[in-house]
């Protein structure tokens, strides 16, 4: 009998490492969850002394820095997190014939067409956070070709508090809700994620190179937080506001950093490899508001 594919989870507290560690350690696969407790990654001259302590044959780097807005505060922070220590654990895999899956971000693209974004597509980030994840992509290439590089967008999901869950909370306290309705992306539920990934690992292990992954569709925040106000009411949750009213990112208070307008992913090549269409990211949001009223 063999043994099993022993996997590296980085990022484990995230929402994305919560959802895969949540889904990987009740399957035939042997997993190790490490948070910033276990390795941080601003702290680069760590990294190698860390991975020695254990075994693995694949790792995942699911961890860094996401707050965009923080990023362009903390910017020597996100630049070791998300640019510097993908290379260097890239490099670590490749001396040492392991396997590597780094997450990264829609925000790598300027966002300024209307159509999907293909892995080919030109980049070119609007702030410091897209330039680290993009940074980040390059360096885990280059010291390791076989390094798989997945870009992700909108991430929701049950372990951590995200744009639906800000939604109905606004809702359930206020009766006016509003939201940006001039920028276009892709949700990505991270269940759906975690089982996508699954499949990659255990059925095509040699799969390189960049890969989309998100739920199907390209609304704006004003349309995601619209369905999800529809869906709750549907359910019978309850609301003090319906509707959610829209605005420009022009002059947003809030944002401190420049945010691409359309950066929506085209997921045809994960589709052509594995043969799985995602789910519209509607199905998904109402699974995921129907596993929050049970």
């Amino acid at each position: 009998m063999a043994e099993p594919l022993r996997i590296l989870l980085l990022g484990a507290n995230g929402r994305l490492g919560r959802a895969l560690h949540r889904l990987y350690v009740h399957s035939d696969l042997s997993v190790t969850a490490w948070g910033r407790s276990q390795l941080d990654l601003t702290l680069p001259g760590q990294i190698s002394a860390a991975l020695d302590s254990t075994p693995f044959d694949l790792l995942i780097n699911a961890a860094g820095l996401t707050n965009v807005d923080a990023c362009e505060v903390q910017r020597q922070q996100a630049t070791l997190s998300n640019a510097v220590a993908p290379g260097l654990l890239a490099e670590y895999c490749a001396a040492h014939h392991r396997r590597f899956i780094h997450i990264s971000s829609d925000y790598v693209f300027p966002g300024t067409g209307t159509t999907l974004l293909r892995e080919t597509d030109p980049t070119g980030p609007r702030n410091h956070y897209g330039q680290t994840k993009l940074d980040g992509e390059i360096a885990a290439l280059k010291a390791h070709p076989d390094t798989l590089v997945v870009r992700v967008s909108w991430l929701f999901g049950p372990d951590k508090p995200s744009f639906p869950d800000m939604i109905l909370r606004t809702a359930r306290e206020q009766d006016h809700v509003a939201a940006v309705n001039d920028k276009w992306s892709s949700p990505s539920y991270s269940d759906d994620l975690a089982h996508w990934l699954l499949t990659l690992i255990r059925h095509h292990p040699q799969q390189n190179g960049l890969l989309h992954l998100c739920n199907e569709g390209a609304p704006t925040w004003q349309e995601y937080g619209q369905t999800t106000l529809d869906i709750a009411t549907r359910l019978g949750l309850p609301l003090k506001a319906h509707t959610v009213t829209g605005h420009t990112m022009h002059g947003f208070e809030p944002f401190k950093a420049t945010r691409p307008p359309h950066t929506a992913l085209d997921t045809s090549k994960f589709q052509a490899l594995t043969g799985i269409k995602p789910r519209p990211w509607q199905d998904a949001l109402e699974a995921y508001l129907r596993s929050l009223s049970q």
